[in-house]
């Protein structure tokens, strides 16, 4: 399959899932996630997922980061430019849907990549070697590659891997993946 088939494919799948089975997944997402060696640290990124893209809801991981009392920062889109913002996630941050539906802040504290040392990436699919597939735009790609060597990059899934999916040079691999069911550890490459 190609990225559009397999893209095609994860987005018909999501649509089977009741609103209902994907609060119980997300939650034992966030729960499986505990389990990871990733909370040592201070500035978490987060993506906050798209209502009608059935994505994962990350409500339940950022009560735990909250309790934790980590930083938190989410993303902003520009799509004149192609690139995300990182904006610091406060109690008094206003929240507005973007052009993409995507729960955004208005305006707060940026925070460069290289600060950031863990980040959920949202995906529509991965492989067993940490080969991530998004929407086809680009955005966590060209961020990923910003953030220092060490940052820790977490995929947030409903499903489990395929054996292996197109990569493209400018596409960046993930660290682990969180499922409903496992968690998975890749080789950094």
């Amino acid at each position: 399959m190609n990225k559009k088939e397999f893209r095609k494919k994860y987005k018909e799948l999501r649509e089977q899932i009741s609103e209902e089975e994907l609060e119980d997944l997300s939650i034992e997402i966030a729960n499986n996630a505990l389990k990871l060696p990733i909370w040592d640290f201070d500035n978490y990124h987060i993506f906050l997922p798209i209502p009608n893209k059935k994505e994962v809801n990350t409500e339940y991981l950022l009560h735990i980061l909250q309790g934790k009392d980590k930083s938190i920062i989410v993303p902003k889109v520009h799509i004149e430019t192609g690139e995300l913002s990182h904006i610091l996630l406060q109690d008094n941050t206003l929240l507005k849907p973007s052009n993409y539906k995507v729960p955004e802040p208005v305006s707060g504290i940026e925070i460069s990549p290289p600060q950031i040392n863990v980040v959920f990436v949202p995906l529509l699919a991965y492989d067993k070697k940490g080969n991530r597939l998004g929407y086809g735009k680009g955005f966590y790609d060209r961020f990923l590659v910003k953030c220092k060597p060490e940052t820790i990059f977490i995929g947030l899934s409903l499903f489990e891997p395929e054996d292996e999916i197109p990569i493209e040079e400018t596409d960046v691999p993930l660290h682990f993946c969180v499922t409903p069911k496992n968690s998975f550890r890749f080789k950094k490459t």
